[in-house]
């Protein structure tokens, strides 16, 4: 315990706002796993601003500060935080999501977050995905609903939510609970409202076992389709490349069994672990597929110079190669951990022209904190 307040002691030390290396520092304390979005749905603060969250610990345990930027990203300052009683145990891998349209009770605009808790809660462990919201711009929240629960010691991680064509909310996950048959699948659940959520359904499971589909990241095309992009590791001779799949209506995603369309760039160059995906205006279609992943490496695997300083970016709804453009935040070397460069985020900032990105790194005291900036989107 006396290591732990130390490093949580060291975390508070670091001021916010702290520029290094053309990057500057969210949040004083732990930062892991950022999410972006713009608040654009009609109800309160429906202005363009910007809210980012991260994955905290304090004293108290785990928690997630709620930031807000007026000025498109060049700063940012706390409004909220959401703190649920089972964050003593553990908290992993939130989202944040603002609802385009009316479900049930929920109006538009109402933000939800999502995030797996418990894993720190000993061997007798159930995690579960629990769902809070706010209707006041991220300010204050309140708990909703548990959207799933592991049955057993294994986990139930990195909740992304969409609304479909029909007006249902979904909620996806990566579902280690399905063990020996498959280390992990890709399950989701739906709900009318947010508060009942039904029995969980198949949206990706590939043999043999050691396969594992994750981190499933939904985003809604102008054209009304959805694109839905994940990682597969253990897959065939690679490590953990993206992928996508498009579905017509954001409910339905094709054969479980099936891997979609694997991301690569010229000359077989990817990303390893941990992508995520947003949408830009560009390109000959109006849409340019920005992506960030945690480790960039060449068809054989190895890190490439532009490790931790890339990002990709596709004008055809990711089919053909995708191209490099310089990502705003230099992470140091990232590599296989939960930390650098882990799950960062991006979004459209003045006007499309820039993209604004977060992204976890070590300090030099060991603690893992999130940095943003900005940069040139084509």
């Amino acid at each position: 315990m006396l290591g732990l307040s130390l490093v949580l002691t060291a975390g508070l030390l670091a001021p916010v706002g702290a520029e290094e290396n053309g990057r500057t520092l969210l949040h004083p304390g732990q930062g892991a796993y950022p999410r972006l979005i713009r608040l654009e749905h009609s109800g309160f603060g429906r202005d363009g601003r910007i809210l980012a969250v991260v994955n905290s610990q304090d004293r108290a345990g785990h928690y997630a500060p709620v930031y807000e930027s007026r000025n498109e990203g060049r700063s940012f300052r706390q409004v909220g935080e959401i703190r649920d009683p089972e964050g003593r145990g553990g908290m992993c891998c939130g989202t944040l999501y603002e609802l385009p349209e009316r479900v049930g009770a929920l109006r538009a605009g109402t933000l939800l977050w999502a995030a797996s808790y418990g894993h720190q809660s000993g061997p007798n462990r159930r995690i579960g995905i629990k769902v809070w919201a706010s209707r006041d711009g991220g300010r204050d929240w309140t708990y909703l609903s548990e959207a799933a629960r592991s049955h057993n010691h294994d986990g139930v991680w990195e909740p992304e939510f969409n609304v479909d064509a029909g007006g249902t909310l979904w909620l996806h996950y990566a579902d280690e609970t399905e063990s020996p048959k498959h280390a992990q699948v890709l399950n989701r659940v739906a709900s009318t409202d947010g508060l009942t959520w039904g029995t969980k359904q198949r949206t990706m499971a590939i043999s043999p076992h050691r396969v594992r589909p994750g981190m499933p990241i939904v985003r809604k095309l102008p054209d009304g389709r959805y694109y839905f992009a994940y990682e597969i590791c253990n897959y065939g001779d690679r490590f953990c490349d993206p992928y996508f799949k498009i579905s017509a209506d954001g409910a339905n995603f094709g054969d479980p069994s099936k891997p979609g369309t694997r991301v690569s760039a010229a000359g077989g160059k990817h990303f390893q672990h941990a992508q995520t995906v947003t949408l830009f205006p560009g390109g000959a279609r109006g849409t340019r597929l920005l992506m960030v992943g945690q480790i960039y490496v060449n068809a054989k695997g190895t890190p490439l110079r532009g490790n931790g300083r890339t990002l990709l970016a596709n004008d055809n709804f990711g089919a053909g190669d995708w191209y490099e453009l310089p990502a705003p935040v230099h992470v140091t070397k990232p590599y296989d951990n939960w930390c650098t460069n882990y799950s960062s985020t991006l979004l459209p900032v003045d006007g499309g022209r820039n993209v604004l990105q977060i992204a976890a790194d070590f300090d030099s005291d060991r603690v893992c904190r999130a940095y943003f900036a900005k940069g040139p989107a084509f």
